[in-house]
């Protein structure tokens, strides 16, 4: 009986030493052995980021987490925000349709060919109008209605922009603007030359104005402060004529039109009533009063009126003369 209990118990040992050799080996390991040694990895400096920062993809990874509406919730949060006017409501029907504006600034950026998130912030602002102008009552789809607010900004935003002189103000020419490249290019492909008569007739515009927004695209902006070559130091401003006074003649001008008025006034007080009268009324008149009238007015004849009318002029040159210092000088530049 004593060996047969050696026996089973024998194996059991056997198997259990084992067990806990191997747990007294983990425990032994030096656990943070490989912890410092990860640690140790990112310490090493390449010289370069891990990846470039790019806002555009960061901007649409964060619009792709805002659900699209159903036809139904969309005419709810309309009603909530015309009767309501509830905020919460328009901040989720705006983003929910944020990637719409999105959709649609691509297609403008073959015209714009810059930073797109120019156009999509624009296309926002458009979209943010929809939101404000859409009735729910009328059987419209949000995001149809919301297009036409959206490319109408992003379209104001190019033609602002693509100049630093506007080529397009009225609806018209916006339209023209964006529809002229795309038609001439439509003609070439087709085998046409792109005159400006198929023009006109395609497009629904004058030729005059197909030529005047062909000239204006194909033109380039030009700074006035640069110079006229690469060696000179004359300005393109300074070739430029004007028929319009300089600051300093207007502001002489001014002075010399100031101390008339004043003398004039002065000169009045030593007129009687009808000298005063004479001047008034047909000295200084727009619509001068003729000598017949005057006469008749004054029981005189119209010789009488000539001669005093002579003589306020000549007391009034004498006036000047006397109270305007190189009164002459003035009044020999003027002839």
């Amino acid at each position: 009986m004593a060996t047969t209990k050696t026996k089973k118990t024998g194996p059991v040992e056997k198997k259990l030493k084992p067990a806990v050799k191997k747990k007294t080996k983990k425990k032994s390991k030096p656990a943070g052995a490989k912890l410092q040694k990860s640690k140790t990895l990112p310490v090493k400096s390449t010289g370069t980021a891990v990846a470039k920062f790019d806002p555009l993809q960061s901007y649409l990874s964060e619009i792709s987490k805002y659900n699209l509406l159903t036809r139904e919730q969309e005419v709810e949060l309309g009603t909530r925000i015309q009767e309501d006017d509830d905020s919460d409501a328009a901040y989720e029907l705006i983003t929910s349709n944020l990637r719409l504006v999105v959709k649609i600034a691509f297609d403008f950026q073959r015209v714009w060919m810059q930073n797109l998130l120019d156009l999509i912030q624009e296309g926002n602002v458009g979209l943010m109008q929809a939101v404000k102008k859409f009735d729910p009552y009328k059987n419209v789809k949000f995001s149809y209605y919301a297009s036409f607010w959206i490319k109408a900004y992003i379209l104001k935003f190019i033609m602002d922009n693509w100049r630093l002189v506007k080529i397009g103000t009225t609806q018209g020419q916006r339209k023209l603007f964006f529809k002229l490249k795309k038609e001439k290019q439509k003609l070439i492909d087709e085998g046409f030359d792109p005159k400006p008569k198929l023009l006109s007739e395609r497009l629904g515009a004058s030729e005059k104005e197909i030529i005047d927004m062909d000239q204006r695209l194909d033109g380039w902006d030009v700074s006035l402060d640069a110079p006229v070559k690469e060696d000179s130091d004359t300005e393109r401003i300074e070739l430029l004529n004007t028929d319009t006074d300089n600051v300093e003649d207007l502001y002489g001008n001014k002075e010399v039109e100031s101390l008339l008025h004043a003398t004039i006034e002065d000169f009045k007080a030593t007129l009687n009533e009808r000298e005063m009268e004479i001047l008034d009324l047909r000295i200084f008149s727009d619509e001068p009063m003729t000598l017949q009238e005057i006469g008749i007015r004054y029981n005189i004849s119209r010789e009488r009126v000539r001669q005093v009318e002579k003589s306020i002029i000549n007391r009034l040159k004498e006036f000047f003369k006397k109270s305007i210092p190189d009164f002459d000088m003035y009044t020999n530049n003027n002839d």
